[in-house]
């Protein structure tokens, strides 16, 4: 069972991989994957760590999916270079109920082994005092300063005491866990390693205190979601790719996936579907287009359901091909008598300018089938539709209220 979970690509990190080996592979273990609340979506990164629940869950292991409504308070300086923008309690409250509703949709919480939703804020009710005596106590400044989740933050000259409170909370998070539920691994992205290592060194030292030996519990983590030219997946031009269907239409969705890299496809097959990996590869070794349209599919079916993705694969496909602009995305926008340049970027089709022009000049935009290949080229009529390249269509209305 590890060896298949090697083998798809989820092992990154480990704090004794011989040992999770043997749980995965032996026991049947509970486990927990933590998920902040900062949005009332989940963005693709939290999809991709759910799809290892998935599969830990399938072989028999007890999953907790906890939803950080205490440490959401605070916010997580992994990877920052600048302050999180700190949420209401209400802010946090709403989007709690929206993430739950998403989790239950891509875990089983209803089955034979039903995965358990917990809510930190619960145990995070410790008065200040009480906390940093029991927790803080155990941490050392020098040794956290030194950790991937501050150095950003640090560098820029603007961490705060709020921030550093985070990996307190995360790892007594683990502790509580295992004390409560006889947790023993907590699965997650590698942008969390230093936390949840945290966790692990907090509970070793607080039993070391009570004289409990021979008792560990261990941190797995996932590589990034990141695309063959090192930029993290689901940052697109126009924002976060998101699985709420209200905030990333299901057309989008589907399009990111279909104008990956071909080196990312049989990544991507792995993580996304259930095919066997000798399957996946030759699939990917003697069509890479055809495995390409499988692996968008198959991602879009398990965000989106299967009607959805049948729906928006035969649209793509049209659109394709031409025979079908009624069904394009269509944008609206105010302007009329717009420079070429400044629509690309008005409408997203674009993250700028310079890419805009860089675009025109190679021949890459071609409006109402007519290629334009001026830069001062001026759009003055009501509808039209956009081809960058071959694959991305999209119908314009210009002077258009919105």
């Amino acid at each position: 069972m590890f060896n298949e979970l090697k083998e798809r690509g989820y092992v990154y990190q480990a704090t004794n991989e011989e040992l999770i080996k043997k749980m995965i592979n032996n026991e049947k273990i509970t486990f927990y994957l933590g998920i902040d609340p900062t949005a009332d979506s989940l963005h693709i990164g939290h999809f991709f760590a759910l799809t290892l629940v998935r599969r830990l869950q399938k072989m028999g292991h007890h999953p907790i999916v906890l939803i950080g409504g205490a440490t959401a308070l605070i916010g997580d300086p992994s990877g920052r270079s600048d302050l999180r923008k700190t949420l209401s309690k209400e802010q946090v409250e709403y989007n709690k109920k929206e993430v739950i509703e998403l989790v239950k949709k891509f875990v089983d919480v209803d089955g034979n082994n039903p995965a358990k939703i917990v809510d930190n804020v619960s145990w995070m009710k410790d008065n200040y005092i009480d906390f940093m005596r029991k927790v803080g106590v155990h941490f050392n400044v020098n040794k956290m300063l030194s950790t991937d989740c501050y150095k950003k933050r640090l560098e820029e000259g603007g961490l705060t005491f709020l921030e550093m409170g985070y990996m307190l909370m995360q790892a007594y998070d683990f502790v509580h866990l295992n004390e409560t539920e006889g947790c023993v691994l907590q699965v997650g992205g590698s942008d969390q390693w230093a936390n949840m290592v945290a966790g692990t060194e907090l509970f070793r030292k607080m039993n070391n205190l009570s004289n409990i030996k021979n008792k560990e519990i261990e941190a797995l983590t996932c590589p990034l979601l990141v695309k063959a030219d090192g930029e993290k997946m689901g940052k697109t031009s126009s924002g976060t790719l998101w699985v709420s269907r209200e905030k990333t239409t299901v057309y989008d969705f589907y399009q990111m996936f279909i104008n990956s890299y071909d080196e990312d496809v049989e990544r991507l097959l792995c993580f996304f579907s259930d095919y066997p990996v000798s399957e996946i590869k030759k699939m990917c070794k003697e069509d890479i287009i055809k495995a390409k349209k499988v692996m968008a599919f198959e991602v879009t079916k398990l965000v989106h359901g299967e009607e959805e993705a049948i729906k928006v694969q035969k649209l793509s496909e049209e659109i394709f091909s031409g025979n079908n602009p009624n069904n394009m995305p269509t944008v609206k926008i105010e302007d009329n008598n717009i420079n070429v340049i400044d629509l690309m970027v008005k409408t997203n089709l674009v993250p700028s300018k310079s890419e805009a022009r860089r675009l025109i000049e190679q021949g890459g935009i071609i409006i109402d089938k007519e290629k334009i290949m001026d830069t001062n080229y001026i759009v003055n009529r009501k509808e039209i539709v956009i081809q960058k390249g071959k694959k991305t269509y999209i119908k314009v209305i210009l002077n258009e209220k919105i």
